[in-house]
This record gives structure tokens, sequence and C-alpha cells, in this order.
């Protein structure tokens, strides 16, 4: 009878190579694991890229409803008398990108149309979608008589590092500005009255920081106004 052939012990100790279908992972495996949840992470990051907040034209307050009616039409652009109405930038938020938007830094401020159209705002009025939607039974500010309205854009937020009148020149533009007693003074009786936000009484229509002297001076260097509106909702 033939002897049984016994393998070294030393070759018996080596492990196998393994083969498809005996576990593990390839490296191809891995690469194609690792690229598909990188895809779902950036479907996730999506989803969530035009949750950034911006200052809305009148009636565009609820985002959820704004983003799925707006066509993108630049309506609400052309019909804006003071050109603050700007399309969203990608750096925005990429699901909302160039829908309507406030940008009081090119100088002018929402008047909600009380000198051109009797206090109706022209952005809703031409909305073709009614994307731009003011609540029914609501009012708007009035500059005219001071009541700041039930349509609130956002909140105006002073930097105190960065206002001109916290470095004590005697800077006042901002309380100038507002026509709806949102902004007030402390030593209002001195030569360097100090500045701040009543929450309660703004509507976010941007004048403050249109009037912002804080960057055009010079005197501060930095990429926003001491006082600007941001995004808010009571």
């Amino acid at each position: 009878m033939e002897e049984e052939r016994t393998a070294p012990a030393d070759e018996a100790a080596e492990p196998s190579e393994k083969r498809p279908g005996q576990g593990g992972i390839s490296r191809r495996g891995l690469f194609i694991g690792v690229g598909s949840t990188v895809a779902l992470l950036g479907l996730g990051a999506l989803r969530y890229a035009g949750s950034v907040p911006l200052n809305r034209p009148p009636g565009g307050q609820d985002e959820e409803h704004l983003a799925a009616a707006c066509v993108r039409c630049q309506r609400c652009y052309e019909a804006c008398p003071r050109d603050v109405i700007v399309p969203a930038k990608i750096e925005d938020g990429v699901m909302g990108v160039r829908t309507p938007m406030l940008d009081f830094n090119t100088n002018n401020y929402c008047d909600f149309c009380a000198a051109e159209n009797g206090g109706t705002p022209l952005c809703a009025t031409v909305c073709p979608t009614g994307a731009l939607t003011l609540p029914a039974g609501c009012t708007v500010g009035d500059p005219a008589t001071g009541d700041p309205g039930d349509v609130v854009i956002g909140l105006a937020e002073l930097d105190t590092h960065t206002c001109l009148a916290y470095r004590l020149t005697g800077c006042r533009a901002c309380y100038d500005a507002c026509a709806y007693d949102a902004i007030e003074l402390r030593d209002a009786d001195t030569a360097n009255p100090l500045p701040y936000v009543v929450a309660d009484r703004c509507n976010g229509c941007g004048a403050c920081q249109a009037a912002c002297l804080s960057l055009s001076s010079g005197a501060i260097k930095g990429s926003e106004r001491a006082i600007v509106v941001r995004p808010a909702s009571r």
C-alpha cells in the first residue's frame, strides 16, 4: 500500500490565499464601498444645502413654501423699485440658487413699496406662483406712521466691537435711518450716544444696515457692516 504523503509542518502552518467566495474583502470591493458611502453622504448634504437662512422679500418668510413654489422667473427682481432683491448664489445654498433674497449692502432697503404702491409690496403682487404671498389680514411696515406692521423680514443685530458709535465717534447713522423706533440711544444727550436694537419694534427693513458707515468709512475692516439684518420671525 502506498504511503500517504504528509505535508511538512512549516508548510501546513502557512495560511492559504483567500479566493473569491471564501470571505474577506478585496481591494476593489473596498473602493466600491467607500465610493458608495461618499455618494450617499453627498446626497445627504445636498438635501440640506438649501437651508442657509436668507433675508427673503415680503411674503417669502415661509422658506419651504418659497423653495417649492419659486420658478426663478426674476419678476420680483424687476419689480423692486429699490433694487434690493437679488438672486441667491450657490454659496447661499445649492437648492436655493436664484431664488429671491434681499441685499441691504446695496445701500438701499425695503419700505414695502409704501411710496410706489401704497404699501403693497410689488414683489408679491407680480409673483406668478404665489411663492411670495403675504399672510391674510397682515399689515406691512409704514414708514410714514412708524408702524412696523406684522410682516417681519428679519431682526437687526448690532456688533458693538465694530460699531463706530462704540468707538466714541458720535455716529448715529442707523438711529437716524430707522423709521420704526427700533433703534434707541443710550446716553442720547451726550456727544457719544450708543445705539441698540429694540427687537419688538424691528421688522428687518434693512434701513439701518444700508445706512451703516462702519465699512464705507474705512475705519473698520471686515466682511460685514456693524449692523446687519438676520433672518428671523416672531
